[in-house]
């Protein structure tokens, strides 16, 4: 079997890393074409996951870096397009939501590529996300989706995919699939790897249980002043108010647009590090050590907000929405967007909180082996 990957943000390439290892452990022969976008250009962001991860280097590297979102999607839709007619594979396999996620399954579905979503069926019900559009086109250029949770399934159902369809399927009649989450599988293989791997904890003075992890880097949070201005004022707030530090591992984004818009006092105090210390994006393992340790966790990342729940920590969304709707309901996690009241509010109550159901609804931490299975089973004679 033969698949061509895309990658193109950190979040694509630490769900690749699950692929790579099921593949290396298969007993088929399956070659994995990876194809980097270059929409992460930073070498935090993007190459430095890559070496620590395991995977193996991309074959082609797109080199879209940062653009509009018409001619970022554009540009990759051409490249992708130059990769399958050469490559000739199975499947393409897609992941998540981002703009390489919609232009790579635009243009396998103009020549006739079968599709693999992996994440799909999330949705925020809010199309002013471009990632709501992103995921709902390459839903429905699919014809292998693999779903995460139960409600990703149900969310497929209510758009009229036939869930109970058993093939043969196609870009018409496509299958759905609850295979779990990549995310899980990840969390838990390198959770005890992280541990000797990275001194994180020591290099920041951290002791467990006695700091606020935060990241702030959608655009819809970064770019609006008032937005991002309220964000840090929460942060400080709640610093001063438990005593414990915030520590805040910065986008390349954030950084830039703290320069543009964040008000003085604010910008003095990530300066001083008396209550924020700021400090530069953080690898996969050092995300999770400091997951695993911290006592509360705020973040507008969809990838974080699930990181919590797997290590059994309280979350406070910083959206006003969001597609892992199983946090709330278990009440892991509390939606507060960027409101200063709500979100102080929301820190207080998860705080203090003791009886939060960490239940198992992202799989059983094999998601990888079997969505390769059903790749196997289902391709092309």
């Amino acid at each position: 079997m033969k698949l061509v990957s895309i990658i193109g943000a950190r979040p694509q390439i630490i769900k690749a890393a699950a692929l790579s290892r099921s593949i290396k452990n298969s007993n088929h022969k399956i070659e994995d074409f990876i194809v980097h976008t270059g929409q992460h250009y930073d070498h935090n962001m993007s190459q430095v996951f890559i070496e620590e991860l395991g995977i193996e280097p991309p074959q082609i590297n797109l080199n879209v870096g940062s653009m509009s979102h018409a001619k970022q999607t554009s540009a990759i839709l051409s490249g992708v397009e130059e990769v399958l007619l050469s490559e000739k594979p199975d499947w393409l396999v897609i992941y998540g939501d981002t703009n390489s996620t919609l232009a790579a399954a635009i243009a396998a579905s103009k020549i006739h590529v079968p599709i693999v979503h992996i994440e799909a069926g999330l949705r925020s019900y809010n199309k002013s996300m471009p990632e709501e559009i992103n995921r709902i086109v390459a839903d429905h250029l699919s014809t292998l989706l693999f779903a995460p949770t139960k409600t990703g399934v149900d969310n497929l159902q209510k758009e009229g995919f036939n869930i109970d369809f058993e093939g043969p399927f196609n870009v018409d009649h496509p299958g759905v699939f609850n295979c779990g989450d990549l995310m899980y599988d990840n969390s838990l293989y390198f959770s005890e790897l992280a541990a000797s791997k990275t001194n994180i904890l020591d290099d920041l003075n951290l002791s467990q249980n006695a700091f606020i992890l935060a990241t702030i880097h959608r655009d819809s949070n970064t770019d609006h002043p008032e937005k991002l201005n309220n964000l840090f004022y929460s942060l400080c707030q709640v610093a001063k108010e438990s005593g414990m530090k915030v520590i805040l591992p910065l986008h390349p984004r954030t950084k830039k647009m703290i320069e543009l818009h964040l008000k003085p006092e604010w910008k003095k105090e990530i300066e001083s590090a008396e209550h924020i210390k700021v400090i530069p994006p953080a690898s996969f393992l050092e995300m999770i050590m400091l997951e695993k340790n911290a006592a509360i966790i705020l973040t507008d990342s969809g990838g974080v907000q699930k990181e919590a729940f797997f290590f059994e920590k309280p979350c406070v969304i910083l959206r006003p929405e969001t597609e892992w709707v199983e946090l709330v309901k278990l009440g892991a996690a509390i939606i507060a967007d960027t409101n200063p009241e709500k979100i102080i509010d929301a820190f207080r109550f998860l705080m203090h909180k003791k009886d939060i159901k960490y239940e198992k609804v992202y799989g059983d931490g094999k998601a990888a082996d079997h969505m390769l299975n059903t790749m196997l089973i289902h391709k092309s004679k």
